[in-house]
Parts: structure tokens; sequence; C-alpha cells
């Protein structure tokens, strides 16, 4: 079943007086439950194709389809709900509040939910703490835990919101191999569980091992696609 669908996707940026398409026509569906890699050089289109995804871009020209809805369609409350309650993030950076334990920081992002009782965002903060081997940190700090048990808070508080789909964007970048690997088979495990579709933006080639479906971008365009 399609999840998301992009026909005809085209993004200029203006600069002064000069257009610079970052992507010039792309058509992409994506499944349920894949785990997908986008891949090509620095300049290509990665990011701005998970921006465009993701709700935080609009596209210049072609239309998004997230679970049959047109994006474009949707008013400003209506794409605030779709990214609270569908979407989830992993940035390179972590981008963790460095005040406020792992717990905490995977806690905050139900604290957007108006619906959940309190007994259950305790049991679902703990459930994904320990699903990436965090249970006896919780109660650290940022600055006290790792680069990989930070990447690993940071999937907790995506995964916590049990979206529909997650976007990584070089989720890897900051990590080494064996860390890398570590954080990878945590997010294989999330996807086989929860059936969650997950997209990467990456140049690691660790990530592309992992990944069932490969994209190549060239130029704003989509140059290959690979299955495994």
């Amino acid at each position: 079943m399609n999840l998301l669908e992009l026909k005809g996707i085209k993004k200029i940026y203006q600069q002064g007086q000069v257009e610079v398409p970052a992507l010039r026509g792309i058509d992409l569906t994506i499944h349920r439950g894949e785990f997908t890699s986008v891949v090509g050089p620095s300049g290509s289109g990665k990011t701005t194709l998970l921006n465009l995804i993701g709700c935080l871009d609009t596209p210049t020209e072609g239309k998004i389809f997230f679970d049959n809805r047109e994006i474009e369609k949707l008013s400003k409350e209506e794409l605030a709900l779709l990214r609270r309650y569908n979407l989830g993030f992993i940035f390179q950076e972590y981008n963790l509040i460095p005040v406020l334990s792992a717990y905490e920081n995977v806690e905050l992002a139900l604290r957007l939910f108006d619906d959940i009782k309190e007994i259950e965002v305790e049991k679902r903060v703990k459930n994904i703490l320990e699903a990436v081997g965090l249970a006896d940190f919780a109660h650290h700090t940022p600055g006290e835990l790792s680069g990989g048990q930070q990447q690993r808070v940071s999937i907790a508080r995506a995964l916590v919101k049990e979206p529909k789909l997650i976007l990584a964007d070089e989720p890897t970048a900051n990590l080494d191999s064996k860390t890398s690997e570590e954080v990878l088979e945590v997010m294989v495990e999330m996807n086989q569980q929860l059936d969650t579709t997950f997209i990467f933006s990456t140049h690691d080639p660790l990530v592309w091992d992992y990944a069932q479906r490969i994209i190549t971008l060239k130029d704003g365009q989509i140059a290959e696609e690979k299955s495994s």
C-alpha cells in the first residue's frame, strides 16, 4: 500500500536574480514499511527532498500525497497535525535538549499530544528506551552520554510517537562504524516490529547495505533505483 507519492516535483530557490533548481521533476512512490536510502553527491537534492516530504518546505511545482491526502490542500493546522502524529525526524546533530534527561527528551515528543494519558506516556517512553538499549541511562543528560547513545535517544524520541514515517538526515555521520551498525540495527528492528517506514538521506555506504531500496539523485533528478 502506498504511503507517499510524489508527482512531477520541482523545487527552485531564488538567489537574487538567479534561479537555482534543486529538484527537476521527481516522480516517486514509497510503500508502507519501506526501508529506503536516498543517495547522491552534495547538491543533488537529497535534503531538499526530505524537507518536502517532511512538510518543512513546499514544492515550486508538482504534487505530494501522504496517505492519499494532497499536502498542498491541507490547512496550516492540518499540516501541523500531520507532522505531529505521522512524522518522526532523526537528525545528524541529534538536537537533544541538554538540560533534560534522556527520558525527558523522549517524553517531550508525547507532550504535544492532547489525547494521551500520563500512564500511557510513561509506558511508551520506558518501552522505547528499553528497545534502543538505554533503559539504564534514562536519567542521564545528553552530556553524560556518548554520541551513539545520544543518537539512540533521538531515535527513541522519533519512534515514541509511533509515526507512519521516519525521515533520517545523515543519522550516522557523526558515529564510528561500530556504533553506526548498532544504531542501524535498532532502526531495522523498529521497522520490522512497528512497520514504520524509513527514508534516509546519507553518504554512508553502511546505510546502503541495510536499505531495501536505494534511490540515487543526481542534479535534482532520480538517476537510478535499486532494490535488494
